[in-house]
């Protein structure tokens, strides 16, 4: 399968999971032998909190019934709606303002002279230019701009 049958699906997929009052982060598209996989990420619009599973159920009814109705992949396929996971990485404003509360590892891209640097804390600040992050009781505010790369992680 192609990019354009992801494409396509994310413009058929896109209303129908903001009318389930969810964002759509992402539609990847696969074969697996004869078989395609459509897998569709989904997460909260935007700030802090968890989706649980009922919601992804009723996403992923909405999405069932879309997919049937406009019939967009040849053959059989096997439906994937999930979360981009506990572990995702963090690239736009909105995803950090989503991290908020949450653990995560952020590293910096350096310049000059000086070093990348990289600190894991909790999230206790996003907006569209920055990002605030806790560890040991230190709070570093990070310009996005900044940042090479950033990933939730989960804290036992």
């Amino acid at each position: 399968m192609t990019d354009t049958l992801a494409s396509r699906l994310t413009d058929l997929l896109g209303p129908v999971v903001e009318a389930e009052g969810l964002f759509l982060e992402g539609v990847q598209t696969t074969r697996a032998g004869k078989h395609s996989v459509v897998r569709v990420i989904v997460d909260l619009p935007d700030g802090p909190g968890d989706l649980d599973l009922d919601r992804i159920g009723e996403a992923t009814a909405a999405v069932s019934a879309a997919l049937d109705d406009a019939d967009p992949v040849k053959g059989q396929y096997t439906l994937e709606v999930s979360t981009p996971g506990a572990e995702r990485e963090l690239r736009t404003p909105r995803h950090f303002r989503r991290a908020v509360g949450h653990s995560a590892t952020v590293t910096t891209v350096g310049g000059e002279g000086s070093a990348p640097l990289t600190v894991t804390g909790v999230v206790t600040h996003a907006d569209d230019e920055a990002v605030t992050i806790e560890a040991d009781g230190t709070a570093t505010a990070l310009r996005l701009d900044d940042i090479a790369s950033a990933r939730m992680i989960v804290v036992f």
